[in-house]
């Protein structure tokens, strides 16, 4: 199992407008390296394609207003879930961070913990701008 967390960010959003931009789909893209090339977005899902890298669809697993948003994989052959757990600050800010837990072999662990890391933080940083 993989288990990585993204740093803790203040987002100047209240935890219910940060729970909505998020459960659009589509505002993931604002969210996306600059290294996605390809990204679809509908209302229960969304995929993203990185350089190099195939395509990865995530849907909706569990939602809790507006406490977090918990993603998982539409594919079988990559079992994971990531979540964006939020917590109100004041009533126009609050703080938010990612988890990701996967379920990898030990070859293919190695071989995706930094990028994910470094996704996760890409993540959580443009979380600031949405």
């Amino acid at each position: 199992m993989l288990h990585l967390e993204s740093k803790t960010v203040t987002v100047n959003k209240s935890a219910e407008e940060l729970f909505d931009q998020l459960r659009d789909f589509k505002n993931f893209n604002q969210l996306m390296p600059d290294s996605v090339q390809k990204f679809e977005a509908d209302d229960n899902s969304f995929m993203f394609q990185m350089k190099g890298l195939p395509e990865v669809r995530v849907m909706v697993d569990e939602e809790v207003k507006p406490d977090h948003i918990k993603l998982r994989s539409a594919s079988s052959k990559l079992n994971f879930t990531m979540a964006c757990h939020i917590e109100p600050q004041t009533d126009n800010t609050c703080q938010a961070h990612f988890v990701f837990d996967g379920d990898f072999n030990m070859m293919m662990r190695m071989m995706v913990e930094k990028p994910l890391k470094n996704f996760l933080e890409n993540l959580a940083d443009k979380l600031t701008g949405i």
